[in-house]
C-alpha cells in the first residue's frame, strides 16, 4: 500500500517546484558567502518579496533576522538560512488546538469566491472525516450559483456523507435551518455548511452570514463553530485581498489553501497568516480527496526553501498488451453525470485447478477497464489502496502481483 502522507508531501514539494526553483539557487549564492551588511539584506528581501511572501510579512521577517543576527553574534551567512526557516516556521505554526472540531460536535461554516475549489474542498474534507469513522452532514447552503447543489451532492454520494438541499435559488438560511435538524436528530458530529461567496454584493452577503449565524446559535447554541475561507493559492495577493473582504463580513477561524500545486506563488501561505492572525488549516495540491492535507509548517517551510529526492517508483518492463485507458476524473466545479448500469461484470472463464490463478490478470483488466468500474466507486479503492493515481497507468499496472 502505498504511503499516503509520503504522497501528498511528494506532491507538495512537487508543486512547490516552481516557487522553490527561484528560490534555492538565489538563497544558496547570498548564504554562501559574504558580509551580513545592508546589501545582504536587501537582497533577501527583494528575493522573499519575489515569492508572494509579502512586502509587511518580509519586512517582520527581516528585522527579527536582524535582531537574532545581532543578539547571537552571526557572522557567518550561511547560519541565517536556518534563522530564517525556523522564523517561517513559528510564524506559521497552528498549536495544538487547531483542530478541536474534530473532536466535538461541530458546524464548519465554509466561505470563498466562485472558481476557488471551495465546494471540492468541502467534499474532500467530508470524505476524510468519514474516513475517520465521523458522522458528516453537508448543508447545500451555496442555493445560487449553478450547480452548486449538484456539485455537492455528488461528493455526498461519493463520500458517503448525509445532505440537505433544497431548490437552487432557495433561502439559504432555510437550508441551514433543515441542516441543523437533521444534524442534531442523528446525532451527527460534524455539519459542513456550503455557502455563497457574492463578494460583488457585501451587503447581502453580510446579512445571509447573519441569519445562517443567528439560525446557528439559536437552534445548536452548543456546537464548536468553525468559518474557514477557501483561497485559490495561485492567485497570490489576490487571495490576501479576499481574505480581508470577507474579514469585512465572517468571523474567519482558518484557512483552506488550494491549487498549491504548480504555483509560482507559494509563499503566500506565509503572507496570509502572518498579516491576517489567521491559521492556514489546510492545503491543496491536487484532485483527489487525499491531495487535501492538514497544514503542517514544517513540511511546507521545507518545500519552500529545501530541495528533496524521493524515491522513484520501479517500472513495469512487461506491459499488459491492451490499450491504455485515461484516468478516471475527479468531479470539476460543474458536476459529471452520474448514471447507472446493470450490465453484469466480466468475470473470468479459466477453469480452477492447483497451478491455475484464482483470478486471470486478462480478466482483471477487463474488469477494471470497464465503464462500469470507472464510474463506480470502487475504482477509487484501487487507486487508493494499491496505487498512487497521479502515476497509475492501467497499461503498465501488474494485474499479476494481485491475482492469487
Amino acid at each position: 500500500m502505498a504511503d499516503k502522507k509520503q504522497g501528498f508531501l511528494k506532491r507538495l514539494f512537487e508543486g512547490m517546484a516552481k516557487t522553490r526553483n527561484s528560490l534555492v539557487s538565489k538563497l544558496d549564492n547570498l548564504f554562501s558567502g559574504g558580509a551580513i551588511d545592508d546589501d545582504f539584506y536587501e537582497e533577501l528581501e527583494e528575493i522573499l518579496i519575489t515569492a508572494d511572501i509579502g512586502v509587511r510579512t518580509t519586512n517582520d521577517i527581516i528585522e527579527e533576522l536582524q535582531e537574532k543576527v545581532k543578539e547571537d553574534k552571526i557572522k557567518d551567512p550561511a547560519m541565517v538560512k536556518d534563522l530564517l526557516m525556523n522564523s517561517i516556521k513559528e510564524k506559521m505554526d497552528l498549536g495544538e488546538n487547531a483542530y478541536d472540531f474534530e473532536e466535538k460536535k461541530s458546524v464548519l461554516l465554509v466561505i470563498g469566491v466562485n472558481g476557488v475549489g471551495k465546494t471540492t474542498s468541502i467534499g474532500k474534507l467530508a470524505g476524510q472525516l468519514k474516513a475517520k469513522g465521523k458522522s458528516v452532514t453537508l448543508a447545500a447552503a451555496d442555493t445560487f450559483r449553478a450547480g452548486a447543489i449538484e456539485q455537492l451532492q455528488t461528493w455526498a454520494e461519493r463520500s458517503g456523507a448525509n445532505i440537505i438541499a433544497h431548490q437552487e435559488n432557495s433561502d439559504p438560511a432555510a437550508v441551514i435551518y433543515d441542516a441543523v435538524a437533521s444534524a442534531k436528530s442523528r446525532n451527527t458530529d460534524v455539519l459542513i455548511c456550503d455557502t455563497a461567496g457574492r463578494l460583488h454584493n457585501k451587503k447581502n452577503l453580510m446579512e445571509e452570514l447573519k441569519k445562517i449565524n443567528r439560525i446557528i446559535d439559536k437552534d445548536y447554541p452548543e456546537a464548536f463553530r468553525e468559518t474557514f475561507i477557501v483561497l485559490d493559492g495561485t492567485t497570490g495577493q489576490n487571495a490576501l485581498s479576499q481574505a480581508r473582504e470577507f474579514m469585512d463580513v465572517a468571523q474567519i477561524t482558518g484557512i483552506i489553501l488550494t491549487k498549491m500545486d504548480g504555483t509560482a506563488k507559494g509563499g503566500i501561505a506565509v503572507a496570509i497568516q502572518s498579516e491576517l492572525g489567521i491559521p492556514v488549516k489546510y492545503i491543496g495540491v491536487g484532485e483527489q480527496i487525499d491531495d487535501l492535507q492538514k497544514f503542517d509548517a514544517k513540511s511546507y517551510v521545507d518545500a519552500l526553501f529545501t530541495e528533496v529526492t524521493f524515491e522513484e517508483e520501479v517500472e513495469i518492463t512487461e506491459p499488459v498488451a491492451e490499450p491504455a485507458m485515461e484516468p478516471a476524473m475527479e468531479p470539476a466545479d460543474t458536476p459529471a453525470e452520474v448514471t447507472q448500469t446493470t450490465e453484469p461484470v466480466a468475470t473470468a472463464t479459466t477453469e480452477p485447478s492447483e497451478s491455475a490463478e484464482l483470478v486471470d490478470p486478462k480478466a482483471m483488466f477487463d474488469v477494471f477497464s470497464s465503464e462500469f468500474f470507472r464510474k463506480d466507486t470502487t475504482w477509487d479503492l484501487l487507486t487508493e489502496v494499491f496505487v498512487d493515481e497521479a502515476t497509475f497507468d492501467i497499461k503498465t499496472f501488474d494485474f499479476d502481483k494481485y491475482s492469487l
